[in-house]
């Protein structure tokens, strides 16, 4: 099993880290995926908490699911025995015939403190924004307003935070569940793209046929084998989760820095 972990990392580099895996887990290969998904199955063990009153990291929380989503999605049938999933991939690893089923108790039950933890938080957070309005009406100096525009800011990636871990808890319920194998969530890290509306219908076909190249392009990219930059980019996160030296080394290239002000415990998160 991979360390994903080495050397005693702090809070912030553990966050970039998981931020990392989670940004290459969609590139990752099947091989891959089997060797990191068992470290990922602990380390949501340890962080889909079984009792409510116990600390929370949701940012930790909705990396690792992220994570899962991807690499379960090339290796399903490696959670029969990490999750007691009942998948049938027709390969000789099923383990269709043993009984994990006190497994996948635990992993549903966990997940399911885990969605009511995300809506508690959803609840308060939401509440929070009224009264950051009022604050920020009231507000006197930048310095006031400064605080209070990063606290509004703080709270609207924790929205997006535990809007996702309950968008990919979701379908982990069942016995045959559905992996999430494609980008349709959207990172509460990452900046939420929007899309400009065509003016008219030549310049909506124009759009349509020049993205329609681009994929076509990135997608004969990934398929060019373990030389392409993604792969490039999920050696060096395998690298920091051997345990080597790139694992202190890499962790601040994804755009984390500061990550680690969310979900640091009950009573403080997204402050």
């Amino acid at each position: 099993m991979l360390n994903l972990f080495p050397l005693q990392l702090p809070e912030e580099q553990k966050l970039d880290l998981l931020k990392n895996l989670a940004e290459c887990s969609l590139y990752a290969r099947p091989q891959d995926a089997r060797q990191i998904l068992p470290s990922i199955v602990q380390l949501l063990k340890k962080y889909m908490v079984r009792r409510k009153l116990e600390e929370i990291n949701f940012a930790f929380v909705e990396c690792l699911l992220y994570s899962f989503h991807h690499l379960a999605h090339k290796t399903p049938n490696a959670t029969n025995s990490l999750c007691g999933y009942k998948i049938v991939t027709g390969q000789p690893s099923d383990r269709l015939g043993e009984d994990f089923s006190d497994l996948y108790k635990d992993f549903t039950e966990r997940l399911s403190t885990m969605e009511d933890l995300a809506k508690a938080m959803n609840k308060k957070l939401t509440q929070g924004m009224a009264e950051h309005n009022k604050a920020m009406a009231a507000a006197k100096t930048e310095e006031e307003k400064n605080v209070i525009k990063k606290q509004k800011q703080n709270a609207t990636t924790g929205l997006r935070t535990c809007n996702n871990i309950l968008a990919m808890a979701q379908p982990l319920h069942a016995k045959t569940p559905s992996f999430i194998g494609d980008q349709k969530i959207s990172l509460s890290w990452k900046e939420v793209t929007k899309s400009s509306t065509p003016s008219s219908t030549s310049a909506a076909g124009q759009k349509r046929s020049a993205a329609t190249n681009i994929s076509g392009a990135n997608a004969s990219k990934r398929g060019r084998g373990t030389g392409g930059v993604q792969n490039q980019l999920l050696n060096k996160a395998f690298e920091g989760l051997n345990g080597g030296r790139g694992g202190g080394r890499g962790v601040g290239r994804t755009g984390g820095r500061g990550g680690g002000w969310w979900g640091r415990g009950r009573g403080r998160n997204y402050r």
